[in-house]
């Protein structure tokens, strides 16, 4: 069964009453058909209510003088409770639970136009090692540069709310997220946010009220389908949006040569970048569903 119209502020009605709907459990076996993509929520979990999939195809990140387009999927997963009032009396979020194979958050990286090239300039680096080992990068034509969006602080820490997404007003998803910026010559750790100072995601599919120079943007909640005789609950073409955050300086860049080399890597890129300079546009699909309908599948597939 498949039911669509366009998700407007009663999307949230619909997520209250589709959330209410009880299903029993029985052994675990395994999914099948649409809820196969819920296969590494831990509904089995004490606490955990829903479970959420959310893929993301497409959109932009902008952090600092850099903009980085989204070309490769990337999948925020696991399982949440039921809303709680702990971060104030008028906000409901539910606490999350990371998914069963550690992946809660896909390691996929983005290419960043411009390259190395746009980071770094050889001749500018002063010490002769460095500069020597710059220049070898160039000349064997590794001067590609990933982005890869990486958890800063522990799954635990991820807030959704339903209501919010639902209602397209407030935020709807707090993520702590740190940027891996890959290749040969910045090292293995050359990151912009860390597990102690991460970047601060609070994206809603509402309208966004950011410090200047930014203006406001808005999300969208997309168009509503139910699938799996309404078990599953999905949001297509939904966005989501945060203009709002700021972001650190790169660290870690060159390895023992890090006190060079992330001057130049934060100079070239405008970081640090305060809140008001700095975009995350997240598009695709969102979808959910409850734990008990879950084990319900289980048990109807020995």
């Amino acid at each position: 069964m498949k039911n669509q119209r366009t998700a407007g502020t009663g999307v949230v009605a619909l997520v209250l009453v589709f959330g209410s709907l009880v299903f029993a459990g029985g052994a675990s076996a395994k999914l099948v058909g649409e809820f196969t993509k819920f296969q590494q929520c831990p509904y089995t979990t004490e606490g955990v209510f829903r479970c959420l999939y959310s893929l993301t195809t497409s959109g932009e990140v902008v952090m600092g003088s850099k903009k980085v387009p989204i070309v490769n999927p990337t999948v925020l997963q696991g399982g949440y409770t039921k809303p709680s009032f702990e971060e104030g009396p008028e906000e409901s979020f539910s606490k999350f639970f990371a998914a069963k194979n550690g992946e809660t958050l896909t390691k996929v990286s983005q290419p960043v136009p411009g390259g190395l090239a746009g980071l770094v300039n050889c001749k500018e680096i002063s010490n002769f090692l460095l500069r020597i080992s710059c220049e070898i990068t160039f000349e064997n034509g590794i001067t590609g540069l990933n982005s890869t969006l990486e958890l800063a602080r522990p799954a635990s820490e991820i807030r959704v709310s339903e209501n919010h997404l639902g209602e397209a007003l407030g935020v709807a998803l707090k993520l702590p997220v740190r940027v891996h910026l890959e290749n040969p010559f910045l090292g293995s750790n050359c990151y912009v946010g860390s597990s102690s100072s991460p970047i601060k995601w609070e994206l809603t599919s509402g309208a966004t009220n950011p410090p200047p120079p930014n203006t406001s943007i808005s999300g969208s909640t997309g168009t509503v389908e139910f699938l799996e005789n309404a078990r599953i609950l999905q949001l297509k073409d939904a966005v989501i949006v945060d203009n709002a955050w700021s972001a650190p300086s790169a660290t870690g860049c060159g390895g023992i040569f890090s006190f060079i080399l992330d001057p130049i890597v934060s100079s070239a890129a405008g970081l640090p970048s305060a809140a008001g300079k700095n975009t995350a546009i997240l598009k695709g699909t969102i979808s959910t569903t409850t734990s008990a309908a879950l084990r319900k599948v289980d048990a109807e597939n020995p």
